[in-house]
């Protein structure tokens, strides 16, 4: 089951929509730039970091391409080249770093040069202990980028979920709840719950399945903000618990 990477703090509001950070990020004059590029690496740096790490590189290695990945996705303007009519965010932006990768040695000449300004840092002793905890080291390069996304993923939908439960009161039953939420999760007996809750077997019973019902509607909201056609939520679903088995 995925869990919360810690050190995570949850998120009060739900995130706008991908491809709406995208389009925001793209004017580095404009209002939201800052806010929106920032939101953008906080949700794709560790899938990307994962992704180079499978590859190969040493941690810190991994550190310094996917900060200076960013900023140079910044310096070519490369944002304004993503067209959500074209598929989803999460594959153009892996294209577009294994591209940078097959480049890298022009790319380190620039920075040589003094260029390259890392658009945000990376904690590595944060990021090598997600890496140890989240992967499989049998995975492709390609299969990590997708495992990992999954789990940043889920990550953000439970951190909703959490802080909702949270404002309402209810963050008992949030944790008492938690190891149900998952299809493959083993899960807590609804007597066990009942009687930490102090409530009945049935009302136990009824809270599991509105916040899994809850927990449905967040993820497919998630989804839908990071593709271009509704039609395709429910395949990038399959494609997410697909890439959490692997």
């Amino acid at each position: 089951m995925a869990s919360i990477p810690p050190g995570r703090q949850p998120q009060r509001n739900f995130p706008t929509t991908h491809w709406s950070r995208v389009v925001a990020a793209v004017d580095p004059e404009g209002p939201q730039a800052r806010e929106q590029l920032a939101a953008l690496c906080d949700a794709y740096w560790y899938p990307l970091y994962a992704y180079v790490r499978h590859r190969g590189h040493a941690p810190e290695q991994a550190q310094d391409l996917t900060q200076d990945f960013f900023a140079h996705v910044l310096e070519k303007g490369l944002l304004a080249r993503a067209d959500p009519g074209r598929g989803r965010f999460r594959s153009f932006l892996l294209a577009v770093y294994a591209h940078y990768l097959s480049n890298r040695r022009d790319h380190e000449r620039a920075l040589k040069r003094g260029g390259g300004r890392a658009a945000f840092s990376i904690d590595i002793s944060d990021a090598e202990g997600r890496y140890d905890r989240e992967l499989v080291l049998e995975l492709t390069p390609e299969r990590a980028f997708d495992r990992s996304w999954a789990l940043t993923l889920l990550g953000r939908v439970l951190d909703q979920l959490r802080r909702e439960y949270d404002d309402a009161g209810r963050a008992a039953t949030f944790e008492a709840l938690y190891g149900n939420l998952t299809e493959d999760a083993q899960g807590v007996a609804h007597a066990t719950v009942a009687a930490g809750l102090g409530i009945s077997e049935g009302a136990a019973r009824v809270a599991a399945h509105r916040l899994r019902r809850r927990y449905g509607l967040l993820l497919r909201r998630e989804i839908a903000a990071t593709v271009d056609d509704p039609d395709e939520v429910d395949d990038e679903i399959r494609d997410l618990f697909a890439a959490l088995r692997a």
